[in-house]
């Protein structure tokens, strides 16, 4: 009896940009019915593996498949996978359904103007769907990048940052229109800066760093997996993190300047700054968050230099 493969699969995916490693041998998988999240650090090669997934990057090894298949080898791409990497490819003279009608004709689509006002209606911009997309703001050009991927009625989605410019009210609808799409089936990859996000939307992750897999699973596992942390506010940040971490503690700094202590217990933290009188202003425990998590699987880095796009890399 065959088995389903995979809504995405990538195997020992490896992309170089000259003497950098943007990809490293990369291995894993989203299935279906489940909205899976892809972290890393800036330039920890998501966009990359994306883009060669979609058929726009080559790969220098391995390869990335979507429902069994290469990009290239799918009978017809935009009915497969929908795909929402950037929100500057729109003519700011078109208007939002111009725009789709357009994009639906390209991909060979019956009934271009059906499709159109379908996909603005799903992504709540049928009260735009005639307004041009140069008086667009981000969110509302976030939500037509989705419309656009939605034009084939895909089963996979993949979404590069697609709550960047959305207000509070869209990223909470964003969060709806993701799980209800996986609920019916989908399977959707989805990468994202905002991790308190993430925690709530997604339902496994895809952890990389440095263009390399660092883990995998659901969120509550690789949550759970760090226990519980120290966290620790001083204004002798930087010199208290270099002792922690001599002292054999991990730690990370989270969003809000505080550093997120592992491996070490919250009085061995408070005996470590009197011996060495560091003045604290919190010290309190807390339960693993997903940005612990993130910082502490990465080494609390997000400083990478982002991978260097070169001409020649869509197919």
């Amino acid at each position: 009896m065959t088995s389903t493969p995979p809504a995405i699969e990538v195997r020992g995916l490896t992309k170089r940009y000259g003497s950098v490693t943007a990809v490293d041998d990369l291995s894993f998988s989203v299935a279906a019915g489940r909205v899976t999240g892809f972290l890393g650090p800036n330039g920890a090669g998501k966009t990359t593996t994306m883009r060669i997934l979609l058929g726009l990057a080559r790969a220098d090894g391995g390869e990335a498949r979507v429902l069994g298949r290469l990009y290239r080898g799918l009978d017809a791409p935009v009915r497969s996978v929908g795909a929402a990497l950037e929100i500057t490819g729109f003519h700011p003279g078109r208007t939002a359904r111009s725009h789709l009608r357009v994009a639906a004709t390209q991909a060979g689509l019956a009934d271009p103007s059906a499709i159109a006002t379908t996909a603005l209606t799903r992504v709540g911009l049928d009260e735009a769907a005639d307004r041009r997309v140069g008086g667009f703001s981000a969110g509302m050009r976030q939500r037509l990048a989705l419309a656009s991927a939605l034009i084939g009625d895909p089963s996979v989605l993949v979404l590069d940052e697609p709550s960047n410019g959305l207000d509070p009210a869209g990223v909470a609808w964003l969060r709806r229109f993701l799980r209800h799409f996986a609920s019916q089936g989908g399977a959707v990859l989805v990468s994202s800066h905002l991790l308190a996000e993430v925690a709530q939307t997604v339902d496994e992750l895809v952890v990389i760093d440095r263009g390399r897999f660092v883990t995998s699973g659901p969120v509550d596992d690789i949550v759970g997996a760090l226990g519980a942390a120290v966290v620790v506010r001083s204004p002798e940040r930087e010199r208290f993190r270099v002792l922690l971490e001599e002292h054999g503690a991990q730690v990370g700094v989270a969003s809000d300047g505080s550093l997120s202590v592992t491996g070490t217990s919250i009085e061995s933290v408070g005996e470590l700054a009197a011996a060495h009188a560091v003045v604290l202003h919190e010290l309190r425990r807390s339960g693993a968050t997903l940005e612990e998590a993130f910082l502490h699987l990465t080494g609390g880095r997000d400083d990478a230099p982002t991978s260097p796009a070169r001409p020649g890399d869509a197919s």
